[in-house]
């Protein structure tokens, strides 16, 4: 059952604090973010920046969201109360996927909205809301001090490249891995890339 909003990006980073408290994790950690998870994971970084010991943002961006993409969220948001979240999963689910995707993996395309439709309705508008008032995390991609993966589709219709190699080239110790025939959903789409890249970027970590 989802906790009744309104969210934010601080409160969802203070939740992932709380949760490594309970486990009692006290080294810093990796901290991998997708999408709305590198929005959580900037407002982490903020907030317990000794906590990180490595960030791997993946299909993700540090604007925050421009008044057409508010709207677009309010838009979103209002379709999801009138017709419900099957309805939001039935509009989004060619845009986070590459080409090739749609056409030879039908049955990850199906699972995705699947996925999506069993999202609350309470849920989703609270993360809608959430992302739609997120700050600019542009400033703190300065700030970052721990080394960087950034995994980006090549066909990301969602998050364009341009904005992942942006994203690069601002931070002091970034590297960017572009996977081809990727969309939004990378990790899902190439594994073996995204999964490649990851388990290489944490040879570094290891004692």
């Amino acid at each position: 059952t989802p906790v009744l909003g309104p969210y934010s990006m601080d409160q969802l980073a203070g939740d992932l604090a709380e949760l490594l408290d309970t486990l009692n994790v006290e080294q810093p950690i990796v901290l991998c973010g997708l999408s709305m998870g590198g929005y959580i994971s900037f407002a982490f970084y903020r907030r317990f920046p000794g906590r990180v010991a490595g960030l791997i943002l993946a299909a993700t961006r540090a604007k925050h969201d421009t008044p057409e993409g508010k709207a677009s969220r309010d838009k979103t948001a209002e379709k999801a109360r009138k017709e419900g979240v099957r309805s939001v999963a039935d509009s989004m689910i060619e845009k986070l996927f590459a080409p090739q995707t749609l056409r030879q993996n039908p049955d990850l395309v199906e699972q995705v909205r699947t996925m999506m439709s069993g999202t609350s309705e309470e849920g989703m508008i609270g993360a809608l809301m959430a992302m739609k008032e997120r700050p600019d995390s542009t400033p703190t991609l300065e700030e970052i001090q721990p080394p960087t993966l950034i995994i980006h589709g090549r066909d990301d219709q969602i998050v364009p490249l341009e904005e992942a190699e942006a994203m690069q080239s601002t931070m002091r110790d970034a590297e960017l891995v572009v996977v081809p025939d990727a969309g939004h959903l990378v990790n899902m789409e190439q594994p073996e890339a995204f999964n490649h890249a990851v388990r290489r970027y944490l040879e570094q970590f290891r004692v």
